[in-house]
C-alpha cells in the first residue's frame, strides 16, 4: 500500500533537505544560549540568529534584521500582535476567512471593550476590497488579514486591501501562514505593519519557531504580551523597549532557528516561483480529476488560479469522516478531516458544521500520487 502525505496546510512533511541535520547538530555539537554567554561559541550561534532575521527580511523585502521577531509560532506571533495593538474601546476588521488563530483572541478580547467587524467573503472565499469600506468606524485601528484559507486555499488581496488601509491611516497585519515560502509577500508594496508566519509549513522548517516582522511605528506603539529576561539592560527589570528584545523574552528556540536557517537556505537556492508553479500544477491536475465526480462537491474556487495547494471536498453520499479513515486505512492517503480550526470560513464556503476533507499539496508530491488518490476517491465514493 501506498503511504502519501497529502497534509501540507498543516504541517510541510518531508521538511527541507538539511533541515533535521541542523537541529541534530545543534542539540548534540553546540547547545549553547545566545545574549547570555561572553565565549566565542555563543558568539557563532547569535552569527546564525542574525543570519536568520536577515533571511527573513530577504524573504519579505524587508530592510532591518532587528525587526524580525522569534515566536513560537504564527498563533503566538497573532496573539502578540492583536493583544499587543489592540485597547479598550478601539475596533478592527477581517474577513470571514480567518483562522481562530485569530478569531480566538480577539473573541477574548471582547470582554475588555473591544469589537471586531467580519468582511464576508463570497461562496468561493473571494474578498471585495470595496467591502471593508463599509466596516470602518472612527474607532477602527487595523485591519488583520490571512494571506490564503487554510480551508480552500482562495487567496485575499493584500495588495489591494493594504492599499485601502494607507489611504484610511489604518493598522495592516497579515497572516501568511498558508503562503509564505510559496507567494512573494514584500512588506513595503503591501504596505504592511506587520506580518507574521511559521517556520513549519511554506517555510519548510521545524514545528515550534515562527515569528513577526513588525514596522518601526508599530513597534513603539505596542506593548509586550511577555517580559522577562532578554541577556540585556540587565540592570534594569523593566522590559527593554528597543528591538528585538521588547518582544523576545527567555530562552528561544534555538534548535528551531538552525533547523529554518537549513529550511530557508533550501527554499532560497530552489527558489519559491519554481516551487509554487509545482505545486499549482499538481493542484490543477487534482481539481481537473475530481471536478465532474459525482457526490464530490469542491469547495472553493475550480481551478488552480487565484489559490493555494489547498483543496477541500464535501462528500454529500456520505460522511466526510468516513472518507477520510478510508483514504488512510485502505489506501495510505494522510489528509485533515473537520473544520480546520476555521469554523467562520466553513461557514462561509457553506461546509458548517460537516466540514470537508481537506488535500493539500507540496511540491515533494507527484502527478502520479495525485493520479493514486484521485481513483482512491473515486473508488471510496462509489461505496457511499
Amino acid at each position: 500500500m501506498h503511504n502519501i502525505y497529502m497534509d501540507n496546510a498543516a504541517t510541510t512533511f518531508p521538511k527541507a533537505p538539511g533541515v533535521g541535520a541542523a537541529v541534530k547538530n545543534y542539540i548534540d555539537n553546540i547547545g549553547i544560549n545566545v545574549k547570555r554567554g561572553t565565549y566565542s561559541s555563543a558568539f557563532s550561534a547569535g552569527e546564525v540568529v542574525l543570519e536568520v532575521r536577515e533571511m527573513i527580511c530577504r524573504l519579505f523585502n524587508f530592510d532591518n534584521p532587528d525587526n524580525v521577531v522569534f515566536t513560537m509560532n504564527i498563533t503566538q506571533s497573532m496573539n502578540y500582535l492583536i493583544k499587543g495593538i489592540l485597547q479598550a474601546g478601539d475596533h478592527c476588521i477581517l474577513s470571514s476567512m480567518e483562522h481562530n488563530a485569530v478569531m480566538r483572541p480577539l473573541s477574548q478580547l471582547c470582554s475588555q471593550r473591544i469589537e471586531f467587524s467580519k468582511v464576508q467573503c463570497d461562496r468561493f472565499g473571494r474578498l471585495d476590497v470595496e467591502d471593508i469600506k463599509q466596516h470602518i468606524k472612527p474607532n477602527t485601528k487595523a485591519v488583520i488579514m490571512t494571506h490564503a484559507s487554510n480551508v480552500c486555499g482562495t487567496m485575499l488581496p493584500i495588495y489591494e486591501i493594504g492599499k485601502l488601509c494607507k489611504a484610511y491611516n489604518l493598522n495592516f497585519i497579515v497572516d501568511s501562514a498558508q503562503t509564505a515560502g510559496i507567494y512573494e509577500i514584500d512588506f513595503k508594496e503591501i504596505n504592511a505593519d506587520a506580518v507574521a508566519f511559521t517556520g513549519h509549513k511554506g517555510l519548510l522548517g521545524p514545528q515550534g519557531i515562527g515569528g513577526f516582522v513588525i514596522s518601526n511605528p508599530l513597534a513603539k506603539k505596542m506593548d509586550s504580551l511577555i517580559c522577562g529576561g532578554t541577556g540585556s539592560a540587565s540592570e534594569s527589570e523593566v522590559q527593554p523597549d528597543y528591538l528585538p528584545d521588547k518582544f523576545e523574552p527567555g530562552t528561544m528556540n534555538l534548535p528551531g532557528i538552525f533547523g529554518l536557517h537549513a529550511a530557508l537556505t533550501y527554499l532560497m537556492k530552489t527558489g519559491i516561483k519554481s516551487i509554487r508553479d509545482e505545486e499549482l500544477r499538481i493542484t490543477q491536475q487534482f481539481i481537473e480529476g475530481i471536478l465532474n465526480m459525482r457526490g464530490v462537491r469542491l469547495v472553493g474556487l475550480p481551478g488552480a488560479q487565484g489559490r493555494t495547494a489547498v483543496v477541500s471536498i464535501d462528500f454529500t453520499k456520505g460522511d466526510n469522516g468516513e472518507v477520510a479513515y478510508l483514504l488512510d486505512k485502505e489506501y495510505g492517503i494522510m489528509t485533515r478531516c473537520g473544520l480546520h480550526c476555521a469554523p467562520s470560513a466553513h461557514k462561509t464556503l457553506g461546509t458548517f458544521p460537516q466540514g470537508t476533507v481537506r488535500f493539500s499539496f507540496s511540491h515533494y508530491n507527484t502527478i502520479e500520487e495525485v493520479k493514486y488518490a484521485i481513483d482512491s476517491i473515486h473508488k471510496i465514493n462509489k461505496g457511499l
